[in-house]
């Protein structure tokens, strides 16, 4: 097992191309070196995917996950960085992967844009992908939503998310104003269009995630993935829905447990005082549902 020197100076505060802040924190880095297809490990620094795994002590659903990129996702995953995100987590089996495997360990936890920041800080893949631990997959999404992200004016690709019985998932949102919580939450109202998609699987071009800056970590959970939809079609970007489907059946933590709730709340306010939210509420088309395409302003 070999350090890899992958940190983008942790302890400094700086700030991405796009504004995002990536802030500090005490990690280090693990890298497998004999358990790496050397081909694999080669090809990842001139092109190809790079795919952010973060695990809040996923173990076995995570060790689920690799078996499904390495069974179905050879020729379209050519790195992947695993961050555990609790000191104690186990680590994955050691194995011949079909993809560059390297291990990040966290002394403290960080939040979900941070973790994923970090991972990808160093990326010189031609696209990334930002990908759930709970995922499951029955057949390779990548090559189709790599393809979709190089379509001009595309800057970012999505899947269809369907649950454990086939049932999709609803992945894709209304930008949230409390008018439009209100109708979702106490009405029961369907979403009338589509404004940002959830970050349970999503590809970028290395450039456009550059561009905006990632994440931002000033949400440490909830609504980054709203902040990122709006900053990628604010930049000028569509978000494409590609026609391939993953399992996603997770439950939403903010539903049952309090402190959740609360990170919740405090990043909805967090968003709404933002001027992304602002410049979004102003700018975004009236109804987009229909397309399946979220384009910019």
């Amino acid at each position: 097992m070999q350090i890899l020197d992958v940190l983008c100076h942790p302890q400094i505060m700086t700030k991405g191309v796009g504004g995002a802040l990536w802030s500090g924190g005490p990690v280090s880095d693990l890298g497998y070196s004999d358990n790496t297809d050397p081909m694999q490990a080669a090809s990842s620094c001139s092109g190809g995917l790079v795919v952010s795994v973060v695990s809040h002590g996923h173990g076995p659903l995570v060790g689920a996950l690799l078996q499904d990129l390495a069974r179905y996702c050879k020729a379209s995953v050519t790195r992947v960085v695993l961050t555990l995100n609790q000191a104690d987590e186990p680590l994955p089996p050691h194995q011949l992967w079909p993809f560059e495997l390297q291990l990040r360990r966290n002394q403290q936890p960080l939040g979900f844009g941070a973790n994923h920041n970090r991972a990808l800080c160093d990326a010189k893949e031609h696209c990334v992908c930002v990908l759930n631990p709970d995922v499951r997959l029955t057949s390779d999404p990548f090559g189709a939503l790599v393809a979709a992200v190089l379509q001009p004016g595309v800057g970012c690709a999505y899947p269809v998310q369907v649950d454990g019985v086939g049932k999709e998932q609803d992945s894709e949102r209304a930008l949230p104003t409390p008018a439009a919580l209100w109708r979702r939450r106490i009405l029961r109202h369907g979403e009338a269009r589509v404004d940002w998609v959830n970050a349970a699987c999503l590809v970028l071009p290395r450039t456009v995630w550059q561009q905006v800056g990632g994440f931002d970590e000033r949400y440490f959970m909830y609504c980054e993935d709203v902040d990122l939809s709006l900053r990628i079609r604010l930049a000028g970007w569509a978000i494409r829905r590609v026609p391939v489907v993953i399992v996603h059946g997770g439950e939403r933590a903010s539903h049952r447990r309090l402190r959740y709730l609360l990170w919740h709340v405090r990043s909805l306010l967090r968003l709404w005082l933002s001027p992304v939210y602002r410049q979004a509420k102003d700018l975004l088309p009236l109804d987009i549902h229909s397309s399946r395409r979220i384009g910019p302003p």
